[in-house]
Formats: C-alpha cells, sequence, structure tokens
C-alpha cells in the first residue's frame, strides 16, 4: 500500500533551494553595486617633493604655526546649539545654551571663528572620523561598518602626527582605539554603544581632561564627547536632559578657553548634527551640518573678516588645514582643501609668522590632491580617462604659473589662489562622482539569477501539482550538474588567475541548477499535457495575458513599476494602504459581481431546473457574506488607525510622526504618559485575550501538553513582563531617588525574564506542538457501543488497515456529535461517542497560532510602548484578512465555483505580503537609515554590549517584526477556510466534499498529496512577490545608479528590501518547518492511539 504522508522534506528542500538562489542572487548584485572605493595605502612623508620645480626639501623641519592642538569634538553637535539669539525670549531647551562661542567671536573676533561643519552621507560616526583623519570621501557601503569599526588603513591625521614624534592622547568614545589601534600615545577609552548613558564617557573626560592639558607630556589631545548624541537618541533635542547636557558643554568649552596657551590651536567641532527626533545617518541638512569652532590665545584671524571666508566648511577641509599649521605632511588620500583664513596672505619674511603663506599653503595641497589623483587613477581607472587628463593638464598649467611667479619674487596672487582653488574643488567634485564604483558585470550576473529566480518561483507555484505528483523534485540531478559547473569554473580560475573568486563559482553554479530546473519544469509540463489531454487549457492558462493581468499580479507588477519613482518610495507607507484597501475591496466585488454574496431569492417564475441549487441553505450563504462584509469593515478601520502610527522621512515638510513613535520616558506631560501607558496596556490585555480566545473557542486549550501549558501560564507571563517592562522605563531618571538601584534592577531582569519565557514558548511549542485532548470511555460505559463504519470511504472492499486512513475524520465526527449533544442537552448517556477528541480540527493552526502571537509579543517589547496600539492593529488586519478569506472561499464552495481543492488563490496572498509592507511603516519603520530604532539594542541591556552580534540582531528583529509575523503566519491561509468551514447554522450541514460533515483541517491529513501541493504552492506564491520586489528594487538601483536620488532613496529602498526578503523567506521556512513538525507529531498521536496505524 502506498503511504499517504505529507512529502515534508522534498517541499522543505525545495524551497530551501529557491531562498538560496534569490540570496545569491542578491550577493553578486550587491557586491558589484556597493562597492568600497579602492584605498590607496600609500603614506606622505617629509621629503615629499613639494617644488614645482622638483627640489626636496624636509617639510618636518620648518617651524609650524602651531606647536600643539586640542581637538575637543563634541558629538552631534549641529550648529542650531552653538548660534545664539539674545531676541529669543523663550528658547527651545536646544537654543541658547551655548553662549561661549557667540561671546568669544564677538569680544575677542580675531582670535576665533565658528562655521557650519558640513559632513559628507552617511552621518555615522565611524565615517566621520574616517573622513576628518584622512580627508577622503567614505562610500555608502561603509555604513555596516559603524557597528564594527574596523581599523583604518588609509593614510591619516593621527598616522601623520606619530610619524613625527607628536605625542597624541586620546580620551572618551572608544571608537577611535579600534580605529586607531595602538596609535595613540596614551589613550582612555569609554564604551559608547549604551545609547541610554549621557554621563559616563563624558564625566570620564572631565576626570582627565584639565589635568593633562596642564602637564606637557602631549602634542595633540583628543577629547571627544558623547553625552549630546545619546541624548539625542534617547529623549530627542527638544528636551530639558538636551538643555542640561549643553550648558554642561558650554562649561567645558570655557574651562578649556582658559586653559589654551599661545602655542595650542583650539578645534571645537561636532562630527554630524541631527533629526528633530535626535537621529543621525543620512544626508538632511540637519544631519550635516555640525559646529567648527576654531580659538588662538594670540590673534591667529584677519578683522572684520574677509569676504573670501567660507560661509560652510567641509569636513574634510580640516585634514590639510590642520596638517600645514602643525607641520606634518597632508595625508595621501585627502581630496580637502585647506581653509585660507587660517594662514597669513604673506610669507613669513614679510608677517614674521611661522607657517606657509596662503599660497604656499594652496600648492602644497594641490601638489598633494595630484599625486594622490595620479596614483588612484592609475590603480583604479574608474575615474574617465578625458576627465583625468583633463585635471592633469590644469594641474600642469598651474604648475608653471606658480613656478613663474616665485622666480619673479612675489609671495602672493589672488588669481592664482583661485584658479588653485578651483583646481581642488573640482577633483574633489570628480572623486566625489566617481567613488559610487560599479561592477557592472557582477551587477549584470545578479539581475539574470534574480530574474530567473522569480520565473522559477512563479513557475512552481503554478506547476506544484505536477511536481508532488510525479514524487520528483528533480533537485538532485541539477544539483549534481551545477556541482560539476561549480567545480569546473573554480579549477578554471585557479589555473587562469592563480586563486579563486567564490562569488563566481556560486554564480555559475546558480545559474546551472535555475536553467536545468527550468529545463525539467518545461519538459514536465509538455508531457503533463500530452497525458492528460483533457486539462490543457487549465495547465496552459496561467502563462496567458489573462492571467498574468489578473488583479492581484496587476497590482503587484504596478507596485514593483512605482519603485523606479523617488516620489513613491517616499510615500510607500500610504500607497501601500491603499493598494491593500483596493485590492481587498475588489474580493466582495467580484463575488457580488458573480451574484454570490448577496444570491437573490429563487425566481417562482422561472424553471427551477434553469437556477442552480445552492450546496447550503441560503442562510448559511448569507451568514457568510455578513461576516465578509463585517471584517471587510474591520480592516478598513484597522488601515484608517494605522495610518496614525507612520513616521516622517526628511523631505516630508508637511508630516508630522505620530506621537506613539516617542518612547514614554521622553514624554514630559505627565497626565498624557498615564494615558499613553494605560492604552498600551489595554492593547497587551487584548492582545493575549484574543489568543487564548481563539484557541478555547476551538477547544485547543483542553490537553496537557507543552503548547497549551504555553497558551495558558507563559502567554499571560510574558504581557506581565512587557508591562512592567514598560512602566520602569517610563520612569524618570531623577525620581525614586531611593529606588534607583531597585529600578535599574528590574529595567535589567523583566525584559530579560521576557526573552527566556519567550525562548521557553517557542522552545515549548516546538517540541510539543500537539493541542488534541482524547477521552476515552470506560469500558464499562462502552460495552455495549460498536464503532459505526465511516460515512465515506473510497471504495466497499476497504482493509482494515486502510480502513484506519478514514479514523481521523470519524473521531472529529464523534467529537462534534458529542459536542451537538451535550449543548441540546438531551443526550443519552449510551449514545455518547467511545472516543472524544477536542481540538483535532485545528491541529495545524492553533500552535502556528500560538507561535505567531508569542512571538508578536516579544518583538513588541523591542519597539516604543505605543506601538502596542499599532501591533494590536496588526493582529485585527490579520484576523480580518484571514476571515475575508476564508468566507470568500466558503461563498465559491456553496455555489461550486471554486474547485481548486485546498490551494490558496493569488488575491489573499499579495494582500498578506501587502499587509507585511503596510504594517512596515505603521510600526513606525521607514526604508532610511535614520529612522532605525537604534534603542531597541538596549531593552534588556541598559549598560550596553561587549558584542556587536546581539545588538545587532534585536535591531534587526525591531525593523523588521512586521515580516517576520507575516511571513510565520503565512501557512494560516491555508488553515482558516477549513477552521471556518463549520461555522454555518445548526442543524444544517457544514461544507465538505461529497455532502459529508466538515472535518476542518482533518481533511488536509486524509489528502496528503493535496496538502503537499496546496501548501508548496502557497510558500512559492508569497517568496515570488517576495522576491519580485527584490528585483524591481534591484532594477530601480541598477538602472539609477548616476541619479541624484540613489544614496538617500533607491540605494537605502534597494538594501532595507533586500533585508527584508531575507527575514521573510527564513520566517516562511521556519514556518513551514513547524507544519511539517505538527505533522509528524499527528502521525505519532494516531500510532499511539491505534498501534497498527502506521500508514496514517
Amino acid at each position: 500500500m502506498t503511504s499517504k504522508r505529507l512529502k515534508g522534506l522534498p517541499v522543505l528542500s525545495l524551497l530551501l533551494w529557491v531562498c538560496a538562489v534569490y540570496s545569491v542572487g542578491l550577493y553578486l548584485f550587491m557586491g558589484g553595486f556597493l562597492l568600497v572605493r579602492l584605498e590607496v595605502n600609500r603614506t606622505s612623508t617629509c621629503g615629499d617633493v613639494l617644488e614645482p620645480r622638483g627640489e626636496s626639501r624636509d617639510f618636518c623641519g620648518l617651524q609650524p604655526r602651531f606647536r600643539r592642538a586640542v581637538l575637543v569634538i563634541i558629538d552631534a553637535l549641529m550648529i542650531d546649539f552653538a548660534r545664539f539669539d539674545a531676541n529669543n525670549t523663550s528658547p527651545k531647551p536646544f537654543e541658547n545654551k551655548l553662549g561661549v562661542f557667540e561671546e568669544t567671536a564677538s569680544s575677542r573676533p580675531a582670535h576665533c571663528r565658528l562655521y557650519p561643519f558640513r559632513a559628507d552621507p552617511p552621518t555615522t560616526t565611524m565615517q566621520r572620523i574616517k573622513g576628518f583623519t584622512t580627508g577622503s570621501l567614505p562610500t555608502f557601503v561603509d555604513i555596516s561598518n559603524n557597528f564594527a569599526s574596523s581599523a583604518i588603513t588609509e593614510d591619516n591625521l593621527i598616522h601623520q602626527f606619530g610619524q613625527v614624534g607628536k605625542r597624541v592622547v586620546f580620551m572618551g568614545d572608544d571608537t577611535w582605539e579600534s580605529l586607531f589601534p595602538k596609535k595613540f600615545y596614551r589613550s582612555l577609552p569609554f564604551p559608547s554603544f549604551n545609547l541610554k548613558d549621557l554621563h559616563t564617557v563624558d564625566n570620564g573626560i572631565l576626570q582627565n581632561l584639565y589635568t593633562t592639558m596642564v602637564g606637557d607630556d602631549w602634542d595633540v589631545l583628543v577629547a571627544h564627547f558623547l553625552g549630546v548624541d545619546h541624548c539625542g537618541h534617547t529623549f530627542g533635542p527638544d528636551h530639558p536632559a538636551m538643555a542640561d547636557k549643553l550648558i554642561q558643554m558650554d562649561g567645558v568649552v570655557r574651562s578649556v578657553i582658559e586653559h589654551v596657551q599661545n602655542d595650542t590651536l583650539l578645534v571645537v567641532m561636532g562630527d554630524h548634527g541631527m533629526t528633530d527626533t535626535g537621529d543621525h545617518g543620512g544626508e538632511s541638512q540637519k544631519e550635516t551640518d555640525a559646529t567648527l569652532f576654531l580659538y588662538s590665545s594670540v590673534p591667529f584671524f584677519p578683522t572684520p573678516p574677509l569676504q573670501t571666508e567660507p560661509n560652510v566648511v567641509p569636513q574634510t577641509d580640516l585634514v590639510p588645514t590642520l596638517a600645514l599649521l602643525l607641520g606634518v605632511p597632508i595625508p595621501y588620500s585627502n581630496v580637502g582643501q585647506v581653509l585660507l583664513s587660517l594662514f597669513p596672505p604673506h610669507g613669513p619674511a614679510q608677517d614674521a609668522v611661522a607657517g606657509p603663506s596662503q599660497l604656499e599653503a594652496l600648492w602644497i595641497n594641490a601638489k598633494q590632491v595630484n599625486r594622490f589623483l595620479e596614483t588612484y587613477s592609475f590603480m583604479a581607472k574608474d575615474i574617465p580617462p578625458e576627465t583625468v587628463a583633463l585635471l592633469k593638464d590644469q594641474f600642469v598649467n598651474l604648475s608653471s604659473q606658480y613656478l613663474t611667479f616665485i622666480k619673479d619674487g612675489h609671495s602672493s596672487s589672488p588669481e592664482l589662489s583661485v584658479a588653485l582653488q578651483a583646481y581642488l574643488t573640482s577633483v574633489r567634485d570628480t572623486c566625489q562622482a566617481t567613488w559610487a564604483r560599479f561592477n557592472p558585470l557582477k551587477m549584470t550576473a545578479g539581475l539574470i539569477i534574480l530574474a530567473l529566480a522569480c520565473l522559477m518561483c512563479f513557475t512552481v507555484s503554478e506547476m506544484s501539482f505536477a511536481l508532488v505528483r510525479e514524487h520528483n523534485f528533480r533537485l538532485k540531478a541539477g544539483a549534481l550538474a551545477a556541482l560539476i559547473v561549480g567545480v569546473s569554473v573554480a579549477a578554471g580560475q585557479l589555473l587562469s588567475w592563480g586563486y579563486i573568486e567564490l562569488a563566481w563559482c556560486m554564480a555559475a553554479t546558480t545559474f546551472t541548477s535555475e536553467l536545468f530546473f527550468l529545463c525539467q519544469l518545461y519538459h514536465s509540463k509538455t508531457s503533463s499535457v500530452v497525458k492528460n489531454g483533457a486539462k490543457v487549457p487549465k495547465s496552459a492558462s496561467w502563462s496567458t495575458p489573462h492571467y498574468l493581468l489578473s488583479p492581484p499580479l496587476l497590482v503587484t507588477f504596478l507596485r514593483c513599476a512605482s519603485l523606479l519613482s523617488d516620489s513613491y518610495v517616499m510615500a510607500e507607507g500610504r500607497v501601500v494602504t491603499f493598494l491593500l484597501f483596493s485590492l481587498a475591496l475588489c474580493i466582495p466585488l467580484r463575488l457580488n459581481w458573480d451574484g454570490l454574496l448577496l444570491p437573490a431569492s429563487q425566481d417562482i417564475l422561472k424553471p427551477a431546473l434553469l437556477l442552480p441549487s445552492p450546496a447550503l441553505p441560503p442562510s448559511t450563504a448569507k451568514k457568510e457574506s455578513t461576516t465578509l462584509i463585517a471584517f471587510f469593515a474591520l480592516l478598513v478601520g484597522s488601515l484608517y488607525l494605522s495610518l496614525f502610527f507612520h513616521s516622517c522621512r526628511e523631505g516630508q515638510h508637511n508630516c508630522q510622526p505620530s506621537p506613539f513613535l516617542t518612547s514614554l520616558a521622553r514624554v514630559k506631560d505627565n497626565q498624557l504618559k498615564n494615558i499613553y501607558y494605560i492604552l498600551s496596556i489595554l492593547s497587551l490585555a487584548v492582545w493575549t485575550y484574543l489568543l487564548r480566545r481563539c484557541l478555547r473557542y476551538y477547544g485547543n486549550l483542553n490537553s496537557s501538553g507543552a503548547t497549551v501549558f504555553t497558551a495558558r501560564w507563559i502567554l499571560p507571563l510574558l504581557s506581565v513582563c512587557v508591562g512592567l517592562h514598560w512602566a520602569v522605563s517610563a520612569s524618570p531618571q531623577d525620581s525614586f531617588r531611593n529606588l534607583a538601584e531597585l529600578i535599574k534592577l528590574a529595567q535589567l531582569a523583566f525584559p530579560r525574564a521576557a526573552y527566556c519565557l519567550l525562548g521557553l514558548g517557542l522552545g515549548l511549542i516546538w517540541l510539543d506542538p500537539l493541542t488534541v485532548f482524547v477521552k476515552i470511555r470506560p469500558a464499562s460505559m462502552t460495552k455495549t457501543l460498536s464503532m459505526a463504519p465511516p460515512r465515506y470511504r473510497a471504495s466497499t472492499s476497504i482493509s482494515p488497515q486502510a480502513e484506519l486512513h478514514h479514523l481521523i475524520p470519524q473521531i472529529y465526527q464523534r467529537m462534534r456529535r458529542s459536542l451537538d449533544d451535550d449543548t441540546s442537552g438531551g443526550a443519552e448517556v449510551d449514545n455518547r461517542p467511545a472516543v472524544e477528541a477536542y481540538g483535532l480540527g485545528t491541529v495545524y493552526s492553533a500552535p502556528l497560532l500560538m507561535f505567531c502571537g508569542l512571538l508578536g509579543l516579544g518583538l513588541l517589547q523591542l519597539h516604543p510602548e505605543g506601538m502596542a496600539l499599532s501591533f494590536l492593529l496588526l493582529l485585527f488586519e490579520m484576523g480580518a484578512l484571514l476571515y475575508i478569506h476564508a468566507s470568500s472561499t466558503i461563498l465559491c464552495d456553496l455555489h461550486k465555483v471554486h474547485s481548486g481543492g485546498f490551494n490558496v488563490p493569488w488575491t489573499p496572498v499579495v494582500l498578506w505580503s501587502l499587509a507585511a509592507t503596510q504594517f512596515f511603516h505603521a510600526t513606525g519603520h521607514l526604508p532610511t537609515f535614520t529612522s532605525i530604532h537604534w534603542g531597541a539594542a538596549f531593552v534588556g541591556f541598559p549598560d550596553g554590549h561587549t558584542g556587536t552580534l546581539l545588538p545587532a540582531s534585536l535591531v534587526i528583529l525591531n525593523t523588521f517584526a512586521s515580516h517576520i509575523l507575516f511571513a510565520v503566519g503565512c501557512p494560516l491561509l491555508l488553515f482558516w477556510p477549513l477552521v471556518c468551514e463549520v461555522r454555518g447554522n445548526k442543524g444544517e450541514k457544514a461544507v465538505g466534499e461529497g455532502g459529508e460533515d466538515g472535518v476542518m483541517e482533518m481533511r488536509l491529513r486524509e489528502k496528503p498529496q493535496c496538502f503537499s501541493v496546496a501548501l508548496l504552492q502557497l510558500s512559492t506564491r508569497y517568496l515570488f512577490i517576495q522576491g519580485v520586489q527584490v528585483f524591481a528594487s534591484v532594477c530601480a538601483a541598477a538602472i539609477l545608479r548616476r541619479h541624484l536620488m540613489v544614496w538617500w532613496v533607491f540605494a537605502p529602498k534597494l538594501m532595507f528590501e533586500a533585508s527584508g526578503f531575507l527575514m521573510s523567506s527564513m520566517c516562511l521556512l521556519l514556518s513551514v518547518s513547524l507544519v511539517l513538525r505538527v505533522d509528524v507529531a499527528v502521525g505519532h498521536f494516531f500510532k499511539r492511539l491505534i498501534p497498527d496505524s502506521s500508514s496514517i
């Protein structure tokens, strides 16, 4: 006898291979699109040839303008913090707190200057430190290194200071220690990643700063304060804590000015700014415009300020300026230009001022930049040759002019200075335009593999029945052929290049496996058509334009095409909400158009034979129609309310971010804080109640299994821990000072207890997923009973072994009769069934629903407290989509319209995918780096982390919570129509095949081949929709790679889409694995119940 079991391993293997193919395509494209620019690992020396005649001189032997320098870096010190407006009578917390800059500039204008200090994006700390120490322009992909800063290998100021014997003392942000290992004469690093710690780093610096300055064992002192940045991340700029921190920094700057000696240059600067919410990382003006304050205790600047002084100073310009003022060579890869106002207009002979003049400084700067341009263009060859030739000719001309000028004995020339500045600007602009260095070959290979993956995924979803029926998923032969090709490519690389590039081996292997599989699918389709001529129209229908342009696929393709528009990407949250509503509206409209939603009463004037007789009485159809309309209304309400939880990105001027995105600790109004907290707790309670209510309704809370234990105890305990965590996190830091240690312990204990409960609950569900309770009557009560024969069977001559196959629905039928008799109250004891099974009809969906609900609570803990309302709306939307799908399926089945077995149509799958994207935005996220909720990394870890894996994982889970939940819950689309099929009126038959009583999910157990087909089709359809979105983002980034908005809009969108797809695919595989785990457990359950049921 053929075993009728779910083909779990082949289905899971095929899905795993599909996900791997997508991942390889993304890896290849990213490798070609997000390449780091070529680093020139050469170093400037004191003996570099700087004279136009080719003469060499010891540059470091000359007397510098300053012997020492103090660099005070106040992280996130935006220019708005440094400005002072005396007419502002009601300043905000971040305004008019740093009065030291304006006071010093007005009282001693010849001693100082205050400039806006413009950073190059990305505006993250590591990239900014790299920018103002090397003078180079970090690329977009460098942002990934911000969690794990690697040592800087390019020439930089810290290295140059050490080369000439200057003693560099550092204190503050420990990022410097990882960027410049063993480069400091003395260092005092402090941990920097705990965003809620506003004082440890700053206080540690202040304990050592002034004592170090009065000593003589240093030449360059670097102090990097972090309190302002951490305050912005924790509370935002418009908070009293920011006022306190800025007032503290004002005092620090005043004290440092008092300690500055005549031979010392003081530089106070910010590395970047911050948005109105305290975040940074993007390229808005508030993020890029920091503060630069230069001070000398002796007159240093011309008074009044010259008209040629810049309005804004690029951060890279600080590198050559500091190098020449301190008498060290300019770093080799610098592309910045000197700040002329810091150099004398004439040579030292006239002004008796040490250091180069303005013209000499410009010439040295231009010579260094030209040398770097020659070296880089020779090594990288990515700058257009005509551009390089033009710049070289321009420099040769300038060199000739400078040589003539020097021969004539002149020391200054405004025209030549302007020409040199124009040359330096041209080189910087050229480098900035070309350092998005793409690899077209890898990008093309990635695009091809992704396109074939989408085609293959779509084809598998439409031919899943043929794949399952043939008992051969055609993976082994394709894998062997792909492996042979991959090994051959590796051998060819080794013989011709001498090394193996893994990316091309993976590309060859993946491409071969895709082609092999598609060819076999085409052959399978052709042979199926030949063998089953009657099914030709159905087998060929999915490749017709009518099918491909059906509403769900049309919405998907239109959305993918819209990803080429930056306006769509910026407004995607609201557009996806509209698309979800529109596509959901198509379901009742289509049912009503077909006469299925509100079927008309039978017309007595028409012949009865002309009207189709419904499968069930009209009352059932009416009830399903009412259910569909009610849940559609719930869906509309959830969509509308979810719009109140959206965030705003830079550039959306008329947008106001949701107040629920603010953590309760940042809410100033105590009454409003209490209201938010009560709403959050109520949402948490409703979430827990609805999950338990659903499980209880379908009889899944009667057993003593691990999953039921999780639902009864772990779920409510987890909710309590999350609620208590919110309570202690919302308490102000300066309140309950007597209980400060206890509150600190609670902030550590409650979230960690929630993590433990979450892990325990998910593990228990996986180990024991069954929620079935079996009650067998004693022998004394059942000795006169005989088990009724099954009400339906394959044939009249069934063997006892095969008859066990029908035991499952029989158990469920008896359970239903028992419940009906118990409800009516008139049952005889002797009429009770011998076996009563509770929860058997939802044996697959119950553990999956519990798994999803428990996971949702864990992910909710990583969000601000106000997001509990959004998560509750997510639960409502999930339920609404499931019931709309179930009701529409039942209505179609009632009128014999739908005959697709257990297969899930495209419409609910597309709606499910759109809901994942819609709630990505409705949980306060955006496809921008500034919108990332970095605070999630410290939930349960307020003192920070020793590594980067755990905090990065927590941030990823926070960011892609909606993708995770909808991917895990995706198989519910398969189960829910079966769960709802017994929702008819009492006394009426529910929907079932052949007019039998509905047996809910046990129908899947009876037809394992159809179960395998439906599960494979649903999974591949969901992967196709997610994959085609990623492919569209990849195409947008490739086509618009030279677009003005590529690094602000399209590249971040690609990164988020790719990451979301990877998370969705992994969670979908986890969900399918859980379904297979339940199926195995059900098989073991029946083996224990009836030992001879080995074939079940």
